[in-house]
Formats: C-alpha cells, structure tokens, sequence
C-alpha cells in the first residue's frame, strides 16, 4: 500500500511539474498578452474573459506575467541545484574517501557556512553584490552545497568498507576511477531526492527574497516579485497576490512530492537524513 502512495504522489508531481515546463518552455505561444505591456484603463482590474487572472498595478496581465515568471523560478531552481551538485558533490565524496585531515579542513570550511543561518547568509551574499539573477543565484548557491557535501560524505563513509571497493583497489585501480566508477553510482539515489526537494527549497527562497527586493531586477516577471508588487493593493486588488502565491504553492508541492516519492521508491532509509540535510 506505501508502495502505491508513493508512486501515485511522484506520478503527480512529475505530472505536475511536466504541466510547469510545459507552459514555462512554449510561454510565448500560450501568454494571451505580452507580459510588460501595460494597460492603466485596465489597472487593478479583477479576473475577466480578457485577462483571465486580473491585471497588476500596471495594468499588466497577471496571467501572462505568471506563465512567464515560470522560466524564471524554474531556470533559477535548476542552476542552483546544479551548480550546488557540483561543489557539494565534489568536496563531499572527497572527504568521505580520502578522511583525515583532508576530510577535517572540508567539514570546517562547511561547519562555518552552517554557522549562519541560511537566509541570513543569502542576504548578506546579496547585500554585497547587489540584487539582480546571477547574484541571486550566487547567494543561493553559497547557502545549498553544504548539504549536500555533509550528505555525501556519510553516504561515502559508509561506502569505504565495502568489498567491491576493497576488490578495485586490490586490481589496482586509481582511487579517482574508483570515486567515478563505483562510489558516485552508489550515492545517486539519495542525491536525486535532495535535488529534487532542493530545487523546490530554491524556488521559494529565491522568491521570498525577490519579495524583499533583492531578486530579479525590477519589470523581469517572477513570482517573488509580484507578490512584492501586490502587497500595497492587497485589501482592493487581492488577486495580485493569490495568483503568483498559488504558482509558488503548486510548483513547491510538485518537487516535493517528486522527491518524497522518490525517496520512498528508491530507498525508504534515506527519507530522515535527506530532510535534516534539505533544512
């Protein structure tokens, strides 16, 4: 029966989410209007025939600007998680195996990142840089790829002992071949499960920090920002608002209930040390 729950949640949020791609990928085909062309006879104007989920302040369509905002969430939530992969990966899997003082001078470089608070640590990034998309993305990466190299660096530990691995070495293989070859294959399941439920952890933290206004630049469609842009006209226009937050809950359940199915399907015993990690 676990089985079957957790197939028909990753079913959905793979549907789910293929729906999201979609629509975010042919954006410019199934926008009924432009997403920065303004209409002030038109402005605050609740859901029509015409403009399906209301205009802004602007007189933008809501809608257009929504199906639009999607590449955006989107392309942020996987080039975080990538570049996260990479660095957390890396460093992970190289502490994990080789141990010592190499592992020690890794998982202190780590533990004074952890030393912040995550969101605390993106606004300080961003502060710095100054707002705009590569420096959103920066921030976010800076504050992912810790969990991911204190996941891969158990996963590897428990790895080491191994007879497969002690058999490769034995044949005289390199210890590189054997990262590659053997031990990065055997942590791909439960790093598959933490992209997932990270992309959807990315895609909120990116928009609450476009809320605050250190995301995209201003008039760039994003979810964060538009919620940014309704909170003054919140008790006449609430719309503005309900529209790109209902697009940020739907997006975030699809990825997590993609990677709560996954991990259930994969392997159950990664379900408690994945949600420390993702947090």
């Amino acid at each position: 029966m676990r089985e079957n729950n957790s197939r028909r949640q990753m079913l959905l949020g793979f549907m789910i989410l293929s729906a999201i791609a979609l629509v975010a990928f042919f954006a410019g085909m199934i926008a009924p209007h432009e997403p920065n062309q303004t209409n002030l006879g038109e402005r605050l104007s609740p859901p029509s025939w015409q403009y399906p989920f209301g205009n802004d302040n602007l007189g933008r369509c809501i809608l257009s600007r929504i199906i639009f905002a999607a590449r955006i969430s989107l392309y942020i939530g996987v080039v975080v998680v990538s570049l996260s992969l990479l660095i957390g990966v890396a460093l992970g899997s190289i502490a994990g195996y080789f141990g010592g003082l190499l592992d020690e001078l890794i998982m202190r470089f780590v533990d004074a990142f952890l030393a912040f608070p995550s969101m605390f640590l993106a606004l300080a990034v961003i502060g710095l840089m100054g707002p705009g998309l590569s420096n959103l993305i920066l921030a976010l990466v800076v504050v992912e790829w810790t969990g991911y190299a204190r996941m891969v660096r158990g996963e590897v530990i428990s790895l080491k002992g191994k007879e497969f691995l002690e058999a490769a070495r034995s044949l005289g293989a390199k210890d590189s071949y054997i990262l590659v070859r053997h031990v990065l294959p055997n942590v791909l399941a439960p790093v598959l499960v933490m992209s997932a439920l990270g992309i959807g952890f990315t895609i909120l933290a990116a928009s609450g920090l476009s809320f605050l206004g250190l995301g995209v630049q201003p008039g760039i469609p994003e979810w964060g920002s538009m919620l940014d842009d309704g909170r003054l006209y919140l008790r006449v226009a609430p719309h503005l608002m309900i529209f790109p937050g209902l697009a940020i809950t739907i997006t975030v359940l699809a990825f997590n209930l993609l990677g709560e199915g996954l991990r259930d399907e994969l392997n159950p015993r990664f379900g408690s040390s994945i949600h420390e990690d993702a947090a």
